[in-house]
């Protein structure tokens, strides 16, 4: 998950005016971006950056959400989907957003990836609800209210943490101490290339089990095209900026390097999930062929048993 895009303090726009309680002024700068991302956009490679890079955040809002209806539909997501692959991507998006909070990212970015850590769950939920309920042969209600119980918590959470949040990081002085300021900003770069190692490593767990199980049944594509697209808006974005940069381009690359490697890579990773689902389109599972070769017989030996008894 792409999120260090839109830097809180990484201002791009160069036309600001007097300062006017203690904020700059953006004199022809698009007012819904400084709005909403405190960013001054003058220029047509900026607004195209940020236009896409608010895409490809909008892409990875919605990217696990076809996941989720998959396994509410067939329940079998403990057999297609790989635990290592839902549990690096939680880690990787918790130690993502422990580096947006060192950097002080903005806001828009704090709720992103929020709610990239609680569809997470969601999902490593369901993996747990399934995997307990498939291996029992009784309905077991407890297990139902559990997890109805931790879905309303963990949207609760989602709604509160947000503003929490924002409002502990706009409470804490934005100047500080250099020697502090300088190494809470290391400390978030560092997590963000802990997080790229994470993003990178997820898709392994789930290649070798699409590659067990020679299927893709029960995973859905849109999980990993809406990842695709997400990663791939992001790469464009950083890349529009350069042409109308003023500072470093230098700079501007090695403090988004943790997240271009991140995003590359798992879209490199992730064309041969495509692959995959290219390859085993037509397979099944074993279990899911089962049932239908039953009930084809059936009907055969009814038949056979009425020929006989006249």
């Amino acid at each position: 998950m792409a999120t260090g895009r839109f830097h809180g303090e990484t201002l791009h726009g160069v036309n600001w005016t007097t300062p006017v309680a203690g904020k700059p002024l953006c004199e022809n700068g698009a007012p819904w971006i400084l709005y909403l991302l405190e960013e001054c956009v003058d220029n047509i490679w900026e607004y195209l950056s940020v236009v896409i890079g608010l895409i490809s955040m909008f892409c990875f809002l919605l990217s696990t959400l076809p996941q989720v209806y998959v396994a509410y539909r067939n329940g079998k997501v403990e057999e297609a989907m790989s635990f290592g692959f839902l549990l690096f991507l939680f880690s990787g998006d918790l130690t993502n957003f422990a580096g947006c909070y060192l950097t002080s990212q903005l806001p828009i970015q704090v709720v992103a990836v929020i709610f990239y850590i609680f569809t997470d769950l969601i999902l490593i939920s369901q993996f747990i609800y399934y995997k307990i309920k498939n291996k029992s042969s009784k309905k077991n209600p407890l297990l139902k209210w559990l997890c109805f119980m931790w879905c309303g918590a963990g949207t609760l959470l989602l709604l509160a943490l947000p503003k929490i949040i924002i409002n502990t990081t706009t409470a804490v002085p934005a100047q500080g101490p250099g020697t502090n300021r300088e190494s809470m900003k290391l400390a978030g770069f560092t997590c963000g290339y802990i997080a790229t190692v994470f993003y990178l490593l997820s898709r392994f767990p789930q290649l070798y089990k699409n590659f067990q199980r020679q299927s893709t049944e029960g995973t859905s594509y849109l999980l990993f095209a809406l990842a695709m697209m997400g990663n791939g808006t992001y790469g464009l974005s950083v890349m529009l900026v350069l042409p109308a940069l003023r500072g470093s381009k230098h700079a501007f690359i090695m403090n988004h390097l943790a997240w271009l490697i991140g995003s590359m890579g798992v879209l490199i990773l992730d064309f041969f999930v495509t692959a995959q689902f290219i390859l085993y389109r037509n397979n099944r599972t074993t279990k899911s062929i089962a049932l239908p070769s039953t009930t084809e017989v059936e009907p055969l030996l009814c038949e056979d048993e009425e020929q006989s008894v006249l």
